[in-house]
């Protein structure tokens, strides 16, 4: 397996293998891997000839007060990790890389990036759709990989691939969770173990809605309204939001119909998670 944080020379490995015949895939990642990432990049192994990991903290999708400073970092983890998951090179550029002196080009949304996680992060989406399109022109996949934990980012590069007729095929994969239910994601290490207890509420409230809808829960407002009570038992929760959206266009919506998407963002403590289900 190589590492390299070069763009030229992700392109040119790129290029061998497309004289050889083969099929290439992306996993794009923050790094500080777990076994939610390992789904990815074990499945992108699994469909394809070459697997890339992208392992890049990406400043522009960054508030000006969130963690960008704190995110965790162990490259040499991640490099072992991958390594052993069978990935093939490992792109880890620094910001200067990706953003050259002068760099004043962005890929922007609307509609899609204006619910949910869009409200409370408003530069969000803009730094995700960039970074996502930078690294699709460099790397050039037959697919990339996401997870649907998040679900609205998933949603919203899938869009953007239309949009723009890019030539890639974005597949999603199953959120992976703990054997508590927690969501696996890199932020969870931020908790303690006080908040690492509390932070199930969040599993726990998606089950429940799970349970509603299978009972025959036909109101959204009802669903959310439940859903939000249940997780406001919990001291250490502070809800961002609990809503009930199209799973393509990321609008509200009144009924429980397919395609629905069932997402929240729970503060627990300073840290802020993550979880959802689709119907």
């Amino acid at each position: 397996m190589q590492v390299t944080g070069q763009i030229q020379q992700v392109r040119e490995f790129v290029k061998t293998w497309r004289k050889q015949g083969q099929t290439v895939a992306l996993v794009p990642t923050m790094g500080y891997l777990h076994e939610g990432h390992g789904s990815l990049i074990t499945r992108a192994r699994q469909e394809n000839d070459k697997v890339v990991v992208s392992i890049f903290v990406n400043p522009m999708q960054f508030g000006p007060n969130e963690d960008l400073a704190s995110y965790p970092r162990d490259l040499e983890k991640d490099r072992a990790y991958c390594e052993s998951l069978g990935a093939d090179l490992i792109f880890h550029p620094e910001p200067e890389e990706m953003y050259h002196e002068g760099f004043s080009t962005y890929v922007d949304m609307s509609i899609l990036t204006e619910e949910l996680c869009g409200l409370s992060r408003p530069v969000h989406f803009r730094g995700v759709c960039t970074v996502v399109s930078k690294l699709f022109h460099i790397v050039q996949p037959d697919r990339a990989y996401f997870g649907e934990k998040d679900a609205q980012q998933l949603a919203i590069i899938r869009h953007m691939v239309d949009d723009l007729n890019m030539d890639v095929e974005v597949i999603g994969c199953p959120i992976v969770r703990e054997e508590d239910g927690l969501a696996k994601s890199s932020r969870n290490t931020y908790l303690s173990a006080e908040e690492r207890k509390a932070a199930l509420i969040l599993s726990q409230t998606i089950e429940l809605g799970k349970q509603l809808v299978a009972e025959g829960e036909k109101d959204a407002d009802s669903l959310v309204a439940k859903m939000k009570e249940n997780i406001e038992k919990e001291p250490l929760a502070r809800i961002d939001y609990v809503k009930a959206v199209n799973g393509l266009t990321m609008q509200q919506q009144k009924n429980i119909e397919s395609p629905l998407l069932v997402a929240m963002a729970v503060y627990i403590g300073k840290t802020r998670l993550i979880d959802n289900f689709i119907l």
